[in-house]
């Protein structure tokens, strides 16, 4: 390999990222169908194998804050190329495209990043979604700013990184699909953050408000994924918080009518 880039240059062409083999492979297996590998579901809560994760997304940070090279040569792929959705998102939205990849069939664009949170696809919102053009973006965030990914956090400061993302796409002509946090059982990566399912409701009740008030489209996966309580129903996920690919089909009904309002908006 060539020697690492430093400061600020003229282009980072081929400095593009993508998930790690490794991952793919855990996302993959997540959403096969039957008994996932007990000894690879497991290493979700290995203390190892979360510290060598950690170790690595620090690294990363260190480099790359907000990931902005995550999908920067598939942006570049896209230039000329008519868009009609953008998912921004999470690792929620980062697996949908392992669930079900006929539902981005090349106008409908992935950009979810798995651990990110609201501050992290506020810096990426310019190049992963204004900058290509889209009729819509569908903004799923907040089950990591909840978990602290990137520091601790307040349900204002997700507000105005919400809003920020919001104002950004309005102000450039993209129609806004505003998802709710989906419900989790518990997040086993930051186990010292007390009721998180409170958390989920919290900016739950704001973004509904919100979309409301701002007209925009609401996608209220919610209603499909909760168990009737607090979290999420065990038959949808593995690990309490990512939908497996029952929880995805549960899911489409919801986005394929969001995608079709907010496009009728244009």
């Amino acid at each position: 390999m060539g020697d690492a880039v430093v400061g600020m240059v003229d282009s980072l062409a081929g400095q593009g990222g993508g998930p790690t083999p490794e991952a793919l492979a855990f996302a993959q297996a997540y959403m096969a169908e039957g008994e996932m590998d007990a000894a690879l579901l497991a290493l979700l809560s290995d203390p190892q194998a979360m510290a060598e994760r950690e170790r690595l997304k620090a690294e990363q940070r260190q480099r790359d804050w907000a990931n902005l090279g995550y999908y920067r040569d598939a942006n570049a792929a896209l230039v000329g190329r008519a868009v009609d959705v953008v998912f921004m998102g999470d690792s929620i939205t980062e697996m949908w495209r392992i669930a079900q990849p006929d539902l981005f069939d090349g106008r409908r664009v992935n950009r979810g990043i798995s651990g990110q949170t609201s501050p992290q696809m506020l810096v990426r919102f310019m190049p992963d979604v204004i900058a290509l053009k889209p009729r819509a973006v569908h903004l799923m965030c907040g089950t990591n700013d909840i978990a602290g990914n990137t520091g601790p956090t307040t349900p204002g400061d997700f507000r105005n990184t919400v809003t920020a993302m919001v104002d950004l796409a309005v102000a450039n002509g993209v129609a806004v699909i505003l998802a709710d946090v989906p419900p989790m059982n518990g997040l086993i990566w930051s186990p010292a953050v007390k009721d998180p399912q409170a958390r989920v409701a919290e900016l739950n009740s704001w973004l509904t408000a919100f979309a409301a008030e701002r007209r925009l489209v609401h996608a209220p996966y919610g209603a499909v994924l909760s168990d009737g309580a607090k979290g999420l129903k065990g038959e949808f996920t593995r690990d309490g918080v990512h939908p497996g690919a029952g929880g995805y089909a549960a899911m489409r009904p919801v986005a394929e009518a969001a995608i079709a309002t907010a496009l009728g908006q244009g």
